[in-house]
């Protein structure tokens, strides 16, 4: 009995002094809200869309995740030799080049909704949309919004890790949140003041975005936006919903839902946790000696010429 009573009352102690452990109190600013200003890093190997070895799952465990990882870093080695001259070259840069971080997090993907996590069909109408837009090179402005250095691949809005530069500088002041992504310098200004939306007839490139503060999240509307497919295609009509959370002095929970009947049959939801990093934010100065863009219009008046003019008419 002794022995019993002794080994409840370790238990008993145990738990008790777990109840106590506290999360770490995140900083705030003198209106009472949480500070999420700082440098805070995306970069993910966690994949965007779930993989078919994780089908029917939700979470992994760390061995999971440090497996996925290492093969994620292997496969995405552009040091390799492998497959010939080819795919050499489509390597392109050499792997200094290349940020995709080190980081996995405990979920089988970013996108978190549908369960299934894959974001869903595109409807028929963004289907013949995006299929009447691809292989335009008659002229530069068809080219997308990021070949031509105006808005970054992972910038967006919303922000999804990519290949580099997945770093993001948030700013507060009392009207304003300023999120400036790193990938061409993309500024965008959240107004917190509480006005409404701009009228549909005032578009923007990044959107009108409007803020406000639900509990300790920072919930960031936006819509109006002026290009059609700056986002995985998305219209015009996109209306996205994005949420800051500050889950720790050093942890960012970014989340964020799309909405938009015109390219997609339903909406979908991701989830992506953000690290702070003490690193410096540099100008990416993208269009500085860019003549990518003319070699491009160069090689397809180039291939216009090698191809049989029967050929050309059937396009």
């Amino acid at each position: 009995m002794r022995s019993l009573f002794t080994g409840l009352l370790v238990l008993t102690t145990a738990a008790a002094m777990s109840a106590q452990v506290k999360k770490p109190a995140v900083p705030r600013l003198a209106d009472g809200h949480p500070d999420l200003q700082g440098t805070w890093d995306f970069a993910q190997l966690t994949p965007f869309e779930k993989p078919g070895d994780y089908a029917g799952k939700d979470t992994v465990t760390q061995e999971e995740a440090e497996e996925f990882a290492q093969k994620r870093i292997e496969t995405s080695d552009k040091d390799r030799r492998d497959g010939g001259a080819a795919a050499d070259v489509e390597r392109a840069y050499n792997d200094f080049w290349w940020d995709f971080g080190k980081r996995i997090a405990k979920q089988t993907s970013l996108v978190v909704d549908p369960p299934d996590g894959h974001v869903p069909a595109l409807t028929a109408a963004a289907q013949k949309r995006l299929g009447d837009r691809r292989g335009r090179f008659d002229n530069p402005e068809e080219r997308p919004l990021a070949e031509r250095c105006i808005l970054g691949f992972n910038s967006g809005p919303p922000m999804v890790p990519s290949a580099y530069n997945n770093n993001v500088q948030l700013v507060q002041t009392r009207d304003r949140v300023l999120i400036l992504n790193e990938m061409i310098h993309s500024a965008r200004l959240v107004d917190t003041t509480g006005r409404p939306h701009h009228p549909p007839t005032m578009r923007f490139l990044t959107g009108d975005s409007i803020g406000h503060w639900d509990g300790d999240t920072l919930v960031v509307d936006t819509t109006n936006f002026s290009i059609e497919g700056g986002f995985r295609g998305a219209s015009t009509n996109l209306h996205l919903v994005e949420r800051f959370t500050r889950d720790s002095p050093d942890a960012l929970r970014y989340e964020f839902t799309v909405d938009d009947p015109q390219t997609w049959t339903k909406t979908w939801s991701a989830s992506i946790p953000m690290v702070r990093s003490g690193e410096r934010i540099f100008e990416y100065a993208c269009h500085e000696g860019n003549y990518a863009l003319t070699g491009v219009l160069q090689g397809a008046r180039y291939q216009e010429k090698q191809t049989p003019p029967t050929t050309q008419k059937e396009k």
